[in-house]
């Protein structure tokens, strides 16, 4: 009977336990509640308001912002965000992928100086870096006097401004956040399983395909969904390098809450982009749990 008595922990231990474990998540429910949640509240109450002639919110409940939200005009947009972004995901895959892996099965020294060289661009200003890609490819830029140079005398490009400009602009700002997740899959990656399939008679590309992707892609979900929701709401690069030729939905945004003062209307627009967002999320998450089930 004492035995079994003391083989169990006191009952006040499992509550001071408890006390501060909420004492230690306290800073980070606090920075949630904050940030997320209150302004994500705020968003939702104002995307059902109205705007009056003045430009001033009007507290009432209408589903006209929704209803202009899904007007065709703003469908195509949404469409062509969405398209944006699913080709700067996919470009960010093809080019991070194999970095990630170089640097995951590097030596540790070689692989730290590596992951400070993929670091690197976050130590200067974002805008700064885009006024440099600007310069790189606007008419007598460095990219049209190098071609200019060359032999056989190619150029001048003209890229800036397009969309072209605007999908290198987006690359480069986001992959480093698709290398960084693969890069953590792959660290974690037993080479041994790699030599088995080896072993096993499998070439190159069956081992890539059965053994390699499959057990990074967590890394490769993680990386798309870093990727593919910033770029849908990006309005700095489309303005910059895109001459606001070519809006996405976040310039959209942008532009009720600071031109045309329709706070309703872009609260509205906003909640749909979060929707975007949730189901965005809920596919990465059925894709990823659809193959650990298959694997």
């Amino acid at each position: 009977m004492t035995a079994g008595k003391e083989a169990g922990p006191p009952v006040t231990d499992r509550r001071t336990a408890g006390w501060r474990a909420w004492a230690l998540l306290a800073p980070m429910l606090a920075w949630l509640m904050l940030f997320i949640v209150v302004p994500t509240a705020v968003l939702l109450v104002y995307s059902f308001c109205e705007r009056d002639e003045l430009g001033r919110v009007v507290y009432t409940f209408t589903w006209d912002n929704y209803q202009r939200a899904f007007d065709p005009i703003y469908v195509r947009i949404f469409g062509r965000s969405i398209g944006y972004a699913t080709l700067t995901a996919a470009i960010c895959i093809v080019a991070g992928f194999p970095v990630a892996c170089y640097i995951g099965r590097a030596r540790e020294e070689l692989r730290d100086r590596l992951l400070l060289l993929v670091m690197v661009p976050f130590w200067t200003s974002f805008l700064i870096r885009t006024y440099a890609w600007i310069t790189i490819l606007k008419q007598e830029g460095l990219l049209n006097a190098v071609l200019r140079s060359l032999p056989f005398g190619a150029g001048p490009l003209d890229l800036l401004y397009t969309p072209v400009a605007v999908m290198i602009g987006l690359v480069y700002a986001y992959l480093p956040f698709m290398i960084l997740p693969i890069y953590g899959s792959v660290e974690k990656l037993d080479g041994a399983l790699i030599e088995a399939a080896h072993d096993l008679g499998a070439g190159p590309l069956r081992v890539f395909s059965s053994v390699i992707i499959p057990l990074t892609l967590p890394g490769i979900a993680a990386g798309t969904l870093l990727v593919f929701v910033p770029s849908i709401a990006m309005f700095a690069i489309t303005d910059l390098m895109g001459g606001a030729r070519v809006p996405l939905i976040g310039n959209v945004i942008q532009n009720q809450f600071t031109q045309a003062r329709d706070w309703p209307f872009g609260a509205a627009l906003g909640v749909v982009f979060m929707a975007l967002f949730a189901v965005t999320y809920w596919i990465l998450l059925r894709f990823r749990e659809r193959e650990e089930a298959a694997g």
